[in-house]
């Protein structure tokens, strides 16, 4: 009898084991972290109705973001600002437009408990996930544990953080290669650095500070998004918004927090002279010049550069 208990004690729990690892691979399951992640980002089963996955917003071929400037929820509702891209997210220490994040996984909660969003809960999430054979058994192989909140977010991460292409015709350049950028592209590499002043706020590799910018688009009217106050409750972070990278600019338009601009064109000569849009803009970052004084040649040049840092992963 001692020995058929040692048996049942030792033996079984590593052929159950193995039963799942079988079953795992038979069924197409995730075998790591990031398949599992990729899966449940493409996955409807997350939002309230089944109707919405996270790709739903953050389209594949737009570099992760959305088309619209705000994008609509699982029961069509609008969200409150433009749907940001997620690629190259993964040394962003600010998450969302106004920071309320401070990593990945704790960005990933956001949007699926959002009533405008997905709608879910933590309990309704975890329920559907355990009623998932597929779910369950990829869970048990990968984390050896059943679905929750905690893992499906750090799931979700790992595969947002695989979103890593340096592989644009900038990058290129960068490397050696003085004909993967076109000379109007290098004459706009050129004005970011220098005369339009862009590079004092998207530096880094991608592009971004990772810090908060008023950059005039607040007037508490027509403009009336207060931004980043609204999470720090800190007076000098009225109409301050999270500074995005701009990696794969070309893909991502609308532009700005509201979607406001549908073109690059659009944003430089915003940046050109923003008082011919928000004349009434309060608490404007002093970095905002009221006049770049950019001729329009170079403005496309401008441009031509924004757009030469678009990966070949999207522009093969």
């Amino acid at each position: 009898m001692f020995r058929l208990r040692k048996v049942f004690l030792y033996v079984v729990p590593i052929f159950w084991a193995s039963a799942v690892l079988l079953f795992a691979a038979d069924k197409g399951i995730p075998q790591n972290e990031v398949e599992l992640g990729r899966k449940l980002f493409f996955d409807p089963i997350l939002s309230k109705n089944r109707s919405l996955s996270c790709a739903g917003c953050h389209i594949p071929n737009r570099a992760f973001s959305d088309t619209m400037p705000l994008s609509r929820g699982f029961d069509g509702g609008l969200t409150l600002r433009n749907t940001p891209g997620l690629v190259s997210a993964s040394s962003r220490t600010l998450m969302f437009w106004d920071g309320r994040a401070e990593n990945l996984e704790a960005q990933v909660i956001h949007p699926l408990t959002h009533p405008v969003e997905m709608g879910m809960n933590a309990a309704d999430m975890e329920k559907r996930l355990r009623n998932d054979p597929a779910y369950k058994a990829a869970f048990r192989h990968i984390y050896r544990a059943v679905p929750s909140v905690a893992l499906l977010s750090k799931a979700i991460a790992a595969y947002e953080r695989s979103l890593e292409w340096y592989d644009a015709p900038f990058d290129r350049f960068m490397f050696g290669d003085t004909n993967a950028m076109s000379p109007a592209a290098q004459r706009g590499r050129d004005l970011f650095i220098g005369k339009a002043g862009c590079f004092d706020c998207h530096f880094s590799p991608d592009f971004t500070a990772d810090e908060y910018r008023n950059i005039g688009l607040f007037n508490g009217k027509n403009w009336n998004d207060s931004g980043r106050i609204r999470i720090s409750g800190k007076p000098e972070d009225l109409g301050s918004f999270r500074v995005p990278g701009l990696r794969n600019l070309s893909l991502t338009a609308p532009y700005m927090h509201n979607g406001a601009f549908p073109t690059l064109e659009a944003v430089v000569a915003y940046y050109n002279k923003p008082d011919d849009h928000v004349p009434d803009a309060i608490n404007r970052d002093a970095l905002i010049k009221p006049n770049l004084n950019l001729k329009a040649e170079e403005q496309a040049d401008l441009v031509a550069f924004l757009k030469a840092l678009t990966s070949s992963h999207f522009n093969p």
